[in-house]
């Protein structure tokens, strides 16, 4: 059986949405609570170098706490190794779902790219 990897909220419906789609396709999850568990500093530098996505893509710029922390005006002062440990000390802050497989990972959820990665 195929197996992934997915950090989540529970109770956010996008993440919902995305588990529904891994279960559709096969997968088995490990599903890690990313509020109660955020990926430390090593494993999230590895997700965003395996991603290929750029780091700002793993904000969850519509969040409360990116508001309340004022991260749009911050961020651009901030190296990239202070992006990622802010991003490992709250999971509140990192766009959900993550799921990878150790090769391949995903940020957020777009069924037409579920489809193409994870199908």
């Amino acid at each position: 059986m195929k197996k992934v990897t997915m950090y989540q909220y529970s109770k956010c419906g996008t993440c919902r949405q995305a588990l529904k789609a891994l279960k559709n396709n096969g997968y088995e999850i490990n599903s890690i609570e990313i509020f109660d568990k955020p990926p430390d500093i090593e494993t999230l530098t590895e997700l965003i170098r395996k991603s290929g996505l750029e780091l700002k893509n793993f904000f969850n710029t519509s969040g409360e706490v990116y508001k309340e922390m004022s991260l749009k005006d911050k961020l651009a002062d901030m190296s990239e190794q202070e992006k990622i440990a802010l991003l490992s000390s709250n999971g509140r802050l990192i766009k959900r779902p993550i799921v990878t497989d150790g090769n391949q990972v995903t940020v957020g959820f777009k069924e037409d790219q579920y489809q193409d990665k994870w199908s």
